[in-house]
């Protein structure tokens, strides 16, 4: 009989890919991971992992269980959200993960809505950027998360997740004051091939976007100012140190003396968000009324 919780580590390991990350995800020790790992080989009479200085990667049979693993674990969360449903679900509470810019345009209105709608939830928030949320979630260590699409993302058909979509929003350019192309009504990228750009750290889903827009207008953008808070970033290009793309939504209530803000010519870079939870959860009595909120929030 294999035990589910062995299912839950194997699936960590695939999505971490060294026992030691793996571990920290799942609050365990890695000798702990290594010993259940065993005893699923065990139980399953199959190598499942080979290991080597670059970590560890599934066997074709470790891939073979980690398909029906998915498949067994997305059945448990819906067992759980029927049994939660035949005991009312009417109170408790749900853990989300959100980036800063998504708590402010719809979890904080969804958690108003909640309030009037199902006093009963209480959500607990995390700020944590759009890329960090996806795997905590798989981690289990929260239970919806915020996110944003970014190259290495899970897929929409990843069999791991359901997904919301909630909304998309444009990038604008911000420009220095003293630009040439201040004045413009919209500033067609390529325009800026020669410019000092400011963007966000490689890894935030955000750099993603603005390296992508800048390659389809046919140049690498020069980032030399790095900042993930784009109050920075507005800052940097108030102060002459560049120019930048920026979430629309971001520069909301935004102090912007000493820069243009524009819209992009052509097809805008676009940032699209959505809520993700585990497969089979979406239907949780708790977590529902989360997604429902904030699907009505970013309506």
């Amino acid at each position: 009989m294999i035990e589910a919780r062995r299912l839950h580590i194997l699936r960590a390991v695939a999505d971490h890919r060294t026992v030691t990350a793996a571990a920290a995800a799942l609050y365990l020790t890695p000798s702990a991971v290594s010993q259940q790992l065993a005893a699923l080989e065990q139980e399953t009479g199959h190598r499942l992992v080979d290991r080597s200085a670059r970590g560890v990667r599934l066997t074709p049979a470790g891939e073979i269980l980690l398909t029906h693993t998915n498949a067994v674990l997305a059945q448990l969360e819906r067992a759980e959200a029927e049994l939660a449903a035949y005991s009312s679900g009417a109170a408790g509470t749900v853990t989300l993960a959100s980036f800063a810019t998504g708590i402010g345009l719809v979890v904080g209105p969804a958690l108003a809505r909640l309030a009037a709608t199902a006093p009963g939830i209480r959500v607990r928030v995390q700020d944590a950027e759009g890329d960090a949320s996806l795997p905590m979630v798989l981690d289990r260590r929260v239970d919806v998360a915020v996110a944003v699409e970014y190259r290495g993302a899970p897929g929409a058909d990843d069999p791991r997740l359901t997904r919301v979509p909630l909304y998309a929003e444009p990038f604008d350019a911000v420009l220095p004051a003293g630009h040439w192309l201040a004045g413009a009504d919209r500033v067609p990228l390529a325009e800026l091939a020669k410019d000092i750009w400011i963007g966000p750290f490689p890894g935030n889903p955000c750099h993603d976007v603005v390296v992508l827009a800048c390659e389809h207008a046919g140049f690498q953008p020069q980032l030399e100012h790095w900042s993930d808070d784009f109050r920075a970033v507005v800052a940097l290009a108030s102060a002459g140190g560049g120019v930048a793309l920026v979430p629309r939504s971001a520069l909301k209530g935004m102090e912007v003396e000493g820069v243009a803000i524009r819209p992009v010519d052509g097809v805008a870079p676009t940032r699209r968000v959505f809520a993700a939870v585990r497969t089979g959860a979406e239907e949780h009595p708790l977590i529902r009324p989360v997604l429902e909120a904030l699907g009505e929030a970013a309506g």
